[in-house]
């Protein structure tokens, strides 16, 4: 996927003015923030659960080699073969290498933010080999000039309703249908044709199990039966830091993820899958692999951002947070959008390649309050604005700014001096109704609001007023 993370501002600036997508969007707050409230009620002590979470996940990532290496030794003992990537194009090579090795024509994916960071699509159509998603939101994607996904766990939530409707009456060439059930029903029937047809499915992983050498695949739409059953090569396209070292870990996490993902007690469909079909078998593949990427991920290990590795991708960030919710996910210019992309995108694709990514949040908190694996949000943003600075990288207006104000600050009397400029100043700008329609260095704020013009007097003034 290519990166536009470095036009942030302008592309955030379109989608605020998309009234359609802000109506679209106020479905984060009605059904994925209210489940999800109501969700974690139902466990007994919910911050117990996440603080084993952490515990596990932790225990996972200071010794990632060891249980790397012993999830390969137990994959490999039922059947698969474990293959590491350094890079995303070697991730990519290696399935197109897979692919060609069982002459696949064809192959079915389910959803996977990883195959998005190495755009796996593209590279198997630029090897002759179709790949349909069979998610139904990667699927409408898919089929509407090949859009990327606005959310993790809901790629298409920026659209509604009557916008399927159109694609799937232009793309099918079928009449246009109004019901919900109507129109998944016609994607299944589509969809059904490549599901028999297909020579490999593609999935990714929600965890990896060290102690027995499985994937777990959490799904609502049961499709990662149909990718993992049916076709007779399985590939698993991981991070490396999805391992986790016991099934007792996975549950303590799935406890969790449903619950902040979309506030379900359980997903529909979770399918825990180990090795190959053995003889007697009636379905499962003949050949499974492990695709297991690093893609930047062993840079965060034993850093001040090492806590982003926790992440199990649940989307509890993006649900809650004041920006997302306004701007949705095309704003943010690569695979992942709201506060963890935020972290993750910086430190994946470099700090210069997303400029203002760490300042597209309010650092109002939500997002570490909801984080179920208790991901200190604001903080690893406000690090990675203390980088920039350090770095040179703030536009020259922003740093020339703030030295100014420095110099002022540290001079007490200067400082005053110009507040008290600052209050007249603006109080006159307020005229006689005390508002500020236009204000230069404030023009973001006043484009779209009035802004109350002060009294005149500085807080040092009216503070002794008051005590007179």
């Amino acid at each position: 996927m290519q990166v536009q993370s470095m036009h942030f501002k302008p592309r955030a600036a379109e989608k605020l003015a998309d009234t359609r997508l802000r109506k679209n969007l106020t479905k984060l707050s009605d059904k994925f923030v209210t489940a999800r409230a109501r969700a974690v009620t139902e466990l007994d002590d919910f911050e117990a659960v996440r603080d084993a979470a952490v515990e596990r996940r932790n225990r996972a990532l200071d010794t990632l080699d060891v249980w790397l290496e012993t999830f390969e030794r137990n994959a490999t003992a039922r059947g698969a073969t474990v293959l590491y990537a350094e890079s995303y194009a070697e991730a990519a090579r290696l399935i197109v290498e897979i692919a060609r090795k069982h002459d696949v024509r064809r192959a079915i994916k389910t959803k996977s933010m990883l195959s998005e960071e190495i755009d796996l699509n593209g590279a198997l159509a630029a090897a002759g080999v179709q790949s349909i998603e069979t998610d139904l939101g990667e699927y409408i994607l898919q089929i509407n000039d090949n859009e990327a996904p606005s959310h993790i766990i809901a790629p298409v939530i920026h659209k509604d309703k009557d916008e399927i409707s159109d694609l799937f009456a232009r793309t099918h060439k079928t009449p246009r249908k109004e019901e919900i059930t109507q129109l998944t029903g016609e994607a299944r029937a589509v969809l059904r044709g490549h599901f028999v047809a297909a020579d490999m499915g593609i999935t990714g992983a929600n965890f990896l199990i060290a102690e027995t050498g499985s994937v777990a695949v959490v799904t609502n739409e049961g499709n990662e039966g149909m990718c993992t059953i049916l076709p007779r090569v399985h590939v698993v396209l991981a991070g490396i830091e999805k391992v986790l070292p016991t099934l007792e870990d996975a549950a303590t996490l799935m406890r969790l993820l449903p619950r902040s993902a979309t506030g379900q007690q359980i997903s529909n469909y979770f399918s825990l899958l180990s090795g190959t079909r053995a003889a007697g078998e009636p379905d499962g593949p003949d050949h499974l692999y492990y695709v297991l990427l690093d893609g930047g991920r062993t840079g965060l290990l034993g850093g001040e951002f090492q806590e982003m590795l926790r992440c199990i991708r649940c989307g509890a960030c993006m649900n809650h947070c004041p920006v997302y919710q306004k701007i949705g996910g095309h704003a943010y210019g690569w695979v992942y959008p709201g506060p963890m992309g935020s972290v993750l995108t910086p430190s994946y694709v470099g700090l210069d390649q997303a400029i203002d990514l760490p300042h597209a949040a309010t650092l109002c908190g939500q997002c570490s309050v909801v984080c179920p694996v208790k991901i200190p949000l604001p903080e690893l943003l406000r690090k990675l604005r203390i980088k920039q600075v350090e770095r040179g990288l703030r536009p020259w207006v922003e740093r020339a700014a703030l030295a100014a104000w420095g110099y002022a600050a540290r001079r007490p009397s200067l400082y005053r001096a110009g507040s008290r400029v600052a209050a007249r100043a603006l109080k006159w700008m307020g005229g006689e109704k005390g508002r500020i329609t236009s204000l230069p260095i404030g023009k973001g704020w006043t484009d779209g609001r009035d802004f109350p013009a002060p009294t005149g007097k500085t807080f040092h003034e009216l503070y002794r007023e008051r005590r007179r």
